[in-house]
């Protein structure tokens, strides 16, 4: 009966084949950097695209807000509202194209006496950011045209 017994043993003795044979294939990576590589690359490339098209984006938008600031502090030193704008607007024209990203052709801004309180100038700076070179990225961008207000209380009486 013992002996009945080994050969049905035998028999089931390939098993350790189909193990060397599992081992084997498991341990076959030829070519496994080139699958993964092609599957991250164009998720990482698209990743890295975005992070710089929207760096130059906010880089642009800080831009024109500071500008919008910028330019409301120097209107404090206007004593009337006429030496206001005519301050303002020396100042964007002359000092716009220093800012990162800004090309001062595409500024435009409006400026004046705030409507609903008098003790206030606003100054609204908006920029055409069609120029930038991010537009033709394969990356969902916001819109071409940057705004941002800036508003400081007037001194005085």
């Amino acid at each position: 009966m013992r002996e009945h017994r080994d050969r049905r043993l035998r028999r089931v003795a390939p098993v350790h084949g189909r193990q060397r044979l599992a081992k084997r294939l498991a341990g076959e990576t030829n070519g496994a950097s080139a699958v993964e590589f092609a599957i991250i690359a164009p998720v990482f490339i698209l990743m890295i695209v975005g992070m710089l098209a929207y760096g130059i984006y906010f880089g642009a938008a800080n831009s024109v807000q500071q500008i919008a600031a910028d330019a409301a502090r120097t209107s404090i030193a206007g004593l009337s509202a006429a030496e206001r704008n005519t301050l303002v607007t020396s100042f964007i024209k002359h000092n716009a194209g220093a800012y990162v990203f800004i090309d001062p052709k595409q500024v435009a801004f409006k400026i004046g006496d705030d409507a609903t309180d008098p003790n206030q100038y606003r100054v609204t700076v908006t920029y055409d950011a069609s120029g930038l070179p991010i537009w033709a990225l394969p990356v969902p961008m916001p819109g071409k045209t940057i705004s941002f207000t800036s508003t400081i209380r007037l001194g005085g009486s």
